[in-house]
């Protein structure tokens, strides 16, 4: 962690701060429409007159949600791949990368599909809605399937811009997503009385018109790159299948990190739930607290994969220092902020969300660790920026994986007295762990893998 704080100067801190947030502002904004597209959707279908419709979005999106989070490694790997081929100035290389990317997508969502007939009825047993919701949300979540080559696409788009060190144009398309959504929903739900049939056709329609804007974008993009051969050239390479051993190698170890994280906290929300009702309510409120730092905190992540990447693709060891302090050192600055924010406004944050007084006192109970939880996930969050920009995608999964095994289990095993305080206790043990093993994989990457 030291190495990365005493990367930079304070005056070469402040020479590529100027670098480093046009790339973050853009996705700062693009996490605060996330939670607002949620928010009008609670609304709309909050004013019908029947229940059984939100609950219905609730327990579908919830597993759409999961299953689509589940191949976000597509994202992450488009970029880590994209990125270094920017730095080594393969523009052609770059473009590629992502019709394989968008290859394996539409394989990925092809799968989806054809495995949703059981999936979907599997995921709602677990899940055990109420006898009139249960129908509704596997109808919502059936429709919503129909989505998964377009939601899959935009990943390795978005992730190509990303890697292009361009995040406005993730903005727009999110911005518009969400906004598109909102108007669909108005007009579905409440103007055709589709119900909740029309919120997941509203998200259907919504994402293959992102998909369109995605790519009309990428045509805008691809004409201003030096050195992108013609289409017919690009698309003649997508028959040779030796080259995707590279996209498949890291996207199998991203899948592997991902999978380990939705474990960890599918664990965490089952334990809460057997605790009690009082108990998986207060955990609900102070997880979406930690969202909110995610949102808050991915922006730099994203910037360290994109110029880390750059400056890998580069062999400039130099520059890769400088912008793993940069984005790291403001990154820090903002889990200090964040921390802050939730000490002194500990009582406004909690009253925001509920007023049941037995979940309110155990919120009160846990929120301590809410507080530290920014600075103790901060370094995991960056070092996964930067390990993804380094190609470091093994380490990343070897990390979770044993950081899984043999500290949040253990943990939690050994303080079950404890309660809901020693899942806690798991939980930010689990991600101190993830930063330390990491940092200690990161020094041993500078002392071993010198750059030019």
């Amino acid at each position: 962690m030291k190495t990365l704080i005493n990367a930079t100067s304070i005056h070469r801190w402040q020479h590529y701060h100027r670098g480093v947030w046009p790339l973050v502002w853009p996705i700062l904004l693009s996490n605060l429409s996330v939670p607002l597209l949620g928010a009008v959707d609670t609304a709309i279908l909050g004013h019908l007159p029947e229940a059984r419709y939100l609950g219905a979005v609730a327990v579908g999106s919830s597993i759409i949600t999961m299953l689509f989070w589940s191949l976000g490694f597509l994202r992450m790997g488009t970029t880590s791949l994209v990125s270094r081929a920017v730095g080594s100035r393969d523009f052609d290389e770059s473009f590629v990368l992502w019709l394989r990317s968008a290859v394996l997508a539409l394989l990925l969502a092809a799968l989806v599909i054809g495995l949703g007939q059981w999936l979907i009825p599997f995921a709602i047993s677990l899940m055990a809605p109420a006898p009139d919701v249960a129908p509704l949300a596997a109808s919502y979540c059936q429709i919503r399937l129909l989505s998964a080559p377009a939601t899959l696409v935009n990943y390795t788009l978005i992730g190509w811009f990303i890697g292009q060190q361009d995040t406005r144009r993730p903005l727009l398309i999110l911005v518009f997503t969400n906004g598109l959504n909102i108007f669909l929903d108005l007009i579905l739900i409440l103007g055709l009385g589709l119900n909740s049939d029309g919120a997941a056709w509203a998200s259907v329609c919504a994402e293959y018109s992102a998909t369109l804007l995605g790519l009309i974008l990428l045509a805008h993009k691809l004409r201003r790159l030096p050195g992108v051969a013609q289409l017919r050239q690009q698309l003649a390479k997508l028959g040779q299948l030796h080259a995707y051993l590279p996209l498949l190698t890291v996207n199998r170890h991203l899948f592997v990190r991902t999978a380990c994280l939705l474990g960890v906290f599918t664990f965490f929300t089952a334990q809460g739930a057997r605790a009690g009702t009082h108990v998986v309510a207060a955990n609900a409120i102070l997880l979406q607290l930690l969202m909110l730092t995610s949102h808050a905190l991915d922006g730099f992540a994203h910037a360290a994969e994109a110029l880390c990447g750059k400056a890998t693709g580069e062999r400039n060891r130099a520059e890769f220092l400088r912008v793993c302090g940069a984005t790291t050192s403001m990154a820090l600055a903002t889990a200090l902020g964040i921390s802050l924010v939730f000490a002194l406004g500990k009582p406004l944050w909690l009253n925001l969300f509920t007023a049941i007084e037995p979940v309110l006192l155990e919120a009160s109970r846990q929120f301590i660790w809410i507080i530290a939880l920014p600075l103790l996930t901060i370094w995991a969050y960056q070092l996964d920026g930067i390990f993804l920009g380094a190609g470091l995608t093994r380490a990343m999964q070897y990390t979770m994986l044993g950081c899984m095994l043999a500290v949040f289990f253990p943990l939690w095993y050994g303080s079950q007295e404890l309660g809901n305080t020693g899942l806690w206790l798991a939980f930010c043990g689990f991600n101190l762990s993830r930063s330390l093993a990491m940092a200690w994989v990161f020094r041993r990457y500078l002392r071993a893998r010198p750059m030019a």
